[in-house]
């Protein structure tokens, strides 16, 4: 069994600043890439920003310069930064993560449960 727990979403004034958090626990031998996707209300999932386990990363471009993604020393937790928050970041916050339960086993994909972003004016 493979968890993923998001936390730090909230109610925050536009401009404002907001840090997500992403533990991962269970059956885990190693952790690869880890993400943060979002979903605002009517709209599809959209990928936020990716950290490789080498701590490459990648953003979308509307969250560039506002947004950073890290990783901890033991890889098996990972945070957003967020700030310059706009109304249109209101939205799920969810974790995603490719890992592997045992040194030959596959790769596999888990999301967390997310947690709510939501920006006022």
């Amino acid at each position: 069994q493979v968890q993923l727990v998001e936390s730090g979403g909230g109610l925050v004034q536009a401009g404002g600043s907001l840090r997500l958090s992403c533990v991962a626990s269970g059956s885990i031998f190693e952790i690869n890439d880890m993400f943060w996707y979002r979903q605002a209300p009517g709209k599809q999932r959209e990928l936020v920003a990716q950290i490789t386990s080498r701590g490459n990363t990648y953003y979308t471009d509307s969250m560039k310069g506002r947004f950073a993604i890290s990783r901890d020393g033991a890889k098996t937790a990972v945070y957003l930064q967020m700030n310059s928050l706009k109304l249109e970041d209101t939205a799920v916050y969810y974790c995603n993560a490719n890992l592997r339960s045992t040194p030959h086993g596959s790769l596999n994909n888990y999301w967390g449960q997310g947690t709510q972003v939501t920006v006022s004016s």
